[in-house]
């Protein structure tokens, strides 16, 4: 199981919200590139880097933040938060992203996104899914939609996609453990899918657990910002 460490970006900034409200904020580092580095250090190979000034604005912002980490580091980068034009996707590779990591896209304008993955190639993208009770959420957590989660990743697995992220908004954050029975259901359901446990990840523990499900991947955000988890101890799993 992969271990990807995030870093979401406010006004340029290191942050961790709690269950994606903007008013609940903690800035982590003023600047970003310093927390890249220490992952690379650590031994990492990736980042899950999240625009959420963009996600709100429906429209890439933080760009020169991704540009910045990738021409500095050597981590494989998703990029995520506002793409909402082939514009954006434009950016976001020429920043230097690996991956394009969309959500709210995929849900509003499916064919348009279709026409992105022609366009770039299917397997630059990762379909971002932020659920909570089931139900898919959007345009940073603060639309709420009736699309059935299974459904909807069952859907883009038949276009071609592979990697899926799915945040449980109620977990995000809060460092309570992450949502295995709902991990488990969605590898249940939907076949042949590398899904990446994201939301609410506090110990190592929790990131055995979602390895023992069969999570492909697991993004850790706030327990490595609050000390919960060492970067020594995720380089570690990440090479068991």
């Amino acid at each position: 199981m992969e271990i990807i460490p995030a870093i979401d970006i406010i006004e340029g900034k290191a942050v961790r919200l709690s269950k994606g409200d903007y008013t609940q904020k903690k800035v982590y580092n003023e600047n970003p590139l310093e927390v890249a580095l220490q992952f690379e250090d650590a031994g990492l190979k990736r980042l899950h880097l999240v625009d959420l000034d963009g996600a709100k604005a429906g429209r890439v912002a933080n760009w020169k933040v991704l540009e910045n980490i990738a021409g500095k580091t050597g981590l494989i980068i998703d990029f995520s938060g506002g793409i909402s034009s082939e514009k954006d996707v434009q950016i976001t590779f020429d920043s230097g992203a690996a991956y394009a990591a969309v959500g709210s896209m995929a849900v509003k304008k499916p064919v348009v996104f279709q026409d992105w993955l022609t366009a770039f190639g299917v397997e630059k993208f990762i379909l971002g899914a932020d659920v909570l009770d089931e139900k898919i959420m959007i345009k940073g957590w603060t639309e709420a939609t009736e699309i059935n989660i299974f459904n909807f990743l069952k859907h883009y697995r038949t276009k071609g996609l592979q990697q899926f992220f799915c945040t449980d908004i109620s977990k995000d954050g809060l460092l309570q453990g992450s949502a295995d029975d709902l991990y488990k259901k969605i590898l249940d359901e939907v076949e042949d899918l590398k899904l990446i446990a994201s939301g609410g990840v506090s110990s190592l523990q929790d990131l055995e657990s979602l390895q023992a499900i069969g999570c492909h991947g697991a993004i850790v955000g706030k327990a490595i910002y609050e000390g919960r988890i060492s970067l020594k101890d995720l380089a570690r799993f990440n090479n068991l």
